[in-house]
Order: C-alpha cells, then structure tokens, then sequence
C-alpha cells in the first residue's frame, strides 16, 4: 500500500496484473461515507493474497478519478473483484457514488 511519504505502489519486477478503475463521482454527496468506504477497500484489498499495492488521486473539481491496484497474477486480481464486502462496495458505487466508471485490467510487462 501507499503512504503519504510515498505515493509510488512497491512493485516486484514484472509481470504482474494492473487493474486500471476510471471514476466520474456523481455527486459530493455522502463524500465522507465515500472516503470512509474508499479507505475500507484499500485495507481489505491489501488483506487478500496476491496483492502488490495502490496507487490513487481524484480531482476534487471535476470529480475525476483513477486507482490502479496491482496483483500477482490475474487470478489474485479476479479474486478480489469476487470478495462480498468489495462486492457490496461496487453495488453502492454503481447505484450511488459514480456518474460513470471504467474498469480496464492489463498485464505489466515493463517497470521502469
């Protein structure tokens, strides 16, 4: 996981899996709730096996957002999308938090 002091996700070399999340937040509505469910992800995701780390920002004007976890494999990266409690938190992002979302998984081939 990231800290304040490092906003970089400790990679090992590649491959891995990047799983690439796009958000346009809806509304500033229910913000704190949405933080508090986003940092909630971020410790469950980083308790599941095969997790490398996270990278995230969103612009607090346009509403834009971009996480990108990593995984070991796409395998740890399918599994995580499985878990019911990210699942519940999809759920809400869907029907609540999001205008619009995009979720695109890649394989890193090159870190450098």
């Amino acid at each position: 996981m990231t800290s304040q002091t490092e906003p970089f996700a400790s990679t090992p070399a590649p491959p891995y899996t990047a799983v690439i999340f796009t958000s346009l937040r809806a509304t500033a509505h229910e913000a704190d709730e949405y933080a508090e469910t986003a940092h909630r992800m971020e410790q469950l995701a980083a308790e599941q096996p095969g997790y490398l780390g996270i990278e995230s920002c969103r612009d607090p004007v346009s509403g834009l957002g971009i996480t990108v976890s990593y995984w070991a494999s796409d395998a740890a990266a399918r599994a995580w999308k499985r878990v019911a409690e990210h699942r519940q938190a999809q759920h809400r992002g869907r029907s609540e938090w999001y205008r619009r979302y995009r979720v695109r998984v890649a394989r890193v081939e090159r870190d450098y």
